[in-house]
């Protein structure tokens, strides 16, 4: 029998220990966070490039006027502060005292520091905590501290915590909210895989976050400060032996996939249709975000044609070496100076004269093949870059004196910041990146969702409480 939940203490009020992901550009807002603080959790307003108002209450769009990508950064930057300040004000009033509301940021977003001072800045008091994945987020702690707020960092192994508290945590121990653990297997999003971790076999979270609590100890930090176990939880009954764990200490849960259909939910109709026709194994891991990250998301033709993109892929020389001894003769125009395999010259003639007639050369000395069209769209995507993260593989931005990483834009990527807002504001669902957690096929199959019924915020929460 589910043993049930007791209320925790944080921001100084009774919360329930159920958190709401918050889910990068406009996949939560003030409507869902406010909604799940309001319920008595604690509701997540996503500030990653998050939507402002106009005076009449509708969304401005995210226009970039300037010429270079610096300029159309520092746009960004005053876009993502503006955007988060007016979600937090709103969760808050519909909050009404109720719960508490966190903000989420990436630390590999373009602007994370800046935007964070400006968001925390300008809502004193409104906001509890700040969660923040994405990277090693060693500043996370020092800029929450000076404004009064918990930090939450977001890590998928103990080794991580361990040195962020090292190396910076342990000096603003008491600004500390909780750790979130996520599973970097089954969440949605960006994941924090590692290169000695196998994506293609997910490990038991139990024994990580055992092991995660025993780094906590370690660095004396008390067992009734909170790990939020984030990704594949769905209902709590199915985490009754984590509740009350004398070896895992203080739990909270996160909830990413399931608040995405609710009423209060901002993705458009189309996306909360999709949830509710997907089957198991219709989630992708996969390493194509511009991020370098891995990621998971919806297996739709967006992600399919970026797999047939690397699909179409050879290796070359720029000299006579070894196998390398045919001359490419078609997608490179007038040069005559790649050398290539037999096999890959008969590849490329193919794929030529199926369309794919455009060869574009990779960081990793590699050319991929594809439409003229589809070179046109990549040319475009990337000379529009505004700079979204600290580093693009998609468009060589990056945050430094130069603003390049000093690589070649590598095309086999995509632009995220250009499909997470299409998708968001009502782009379509097949043609863009839909992120999704693993466990988004059950809405499918659990009773709750029959009959295509969408709950409200509070009804979901109280659903969560009983266990199912």
């Amino acid at each position: 029998m589910f043993k049930g939940l007791k209320p925790i203490l944080y921001g100084g009020r009774e919360v329930w220990p159920l958190v709401e992901g918050g889910k990068g550009v406009s996949a939560t807002n003030h409507m869902s966070s406010g909604a799940w603080a309001a319920a008595g959790g604690i509701g997540t307003v996503s500030a990653v490039n998050a939507d402002s108002f106009d005076a009449e209450g509708r969304i401005i769009p995210q226009v970039y006027q300037s010429l270079t990508r610096k300029e159309r950064h520092e746009e960004l930057i005053q876009y993502g502060i503006d955007g988060a300040v007016a979600q937090v004000e709103r969760a808050y009033e519909i909050a009404n005292g109720n719960g508490a509301i966190n903000i989420n940021v990436l630390w590999e977003m373009g602007g994370a520091q800046p935007i964070l001072h400006g968001v925390l800045e300008r809502t004193r008091g409104k906001v509890a905590g700040v969660t923040c994945g994405a990277g090693m987020p060693y500043k996370l702690s020092e800029i929450a501290a000076s404004y009064g707020v918990y930090y939450l960092p977001i890590i998928s192994s103990g080794r991580a915590f361990r040195a962020l508290w090292k190396r910076a945590y342990s000096k603003a121990a008491e600004w500390l909210g909780a750790v979130v653990y996520e599973d970097p297997w089954l969440a949605g999003g960006h994941n924090g895989l590692s290169n000695a971790e196998d994506p293609r076999v997910p490990q038991d979270p139990y024994p990580r976050v055992a092991e995660l609590r025993a780094v906590m100890r370690e660095g004396g930090i008390s067992d009734d400060l909170p790990i939020v176990m984030a990704g594949g939880v769905w209902r709590l009954d199915e985490w009754d032996n984590w509740i009350n764990n004398s070896e895992l200490g203080s739990i909270m849960f996160q909830f990413g996939t399931r608040p995405l259909l609710t009423q209060e939910s901002p993705i458009p109709p189309g996306w909360k249709a999709r949830l509710m026709t997907l089957e198991e194994g219709d989630i992708l891991l996969h390493r194509f975000s511009p991020t370098g990250f891995y990621s998971s998301a919806v297996l739709n033709p967006f992600l399919r044609n970026l797999e047939g993109r690397s699909e179409r892929q050879i290796a070359f020389t720029k000299e006579h070496v070894g196998d390398h001894a045919f001359a490419l003769d078609v997608g490179i125009g007038t040069r005559k100076n790649y050398w290539v395999t037999k096999g890959d010259l008969q590849h490329a003639r193919e794929w030529h004269g199926a369309g794919y007639t455009e060869a574009i050369k990779t960081p990793d000395d590699t050319l991929i093949f594809v439409t003229p069209e589809e070179q046109k769209q990549i040319r475009k995507d990337q000379a529009d870059c505004m700079g979204c993260l600290s580093q693009c593989a998609f468009s060589s931005w990056a945050e430094n004196e130069k603003n390049s990483t000093g690589r070649l834009a590598d095309s086999r990527s995509f632009c995220i910041q250009k499909t997470l807002q299409d998708i968001a504001h009502g782009g379509p669902t097949e043609e863009n990146l839909m992120f999704a957690g693993h466990s988004a096929f059950r809405f499918k199959s659990d009773p709750f969702y029959s009959n295509g019924f969408v709950p409200t915020v509070k009804q979901l929460v109280d659903r969560i409480l009983t266990g199912a």
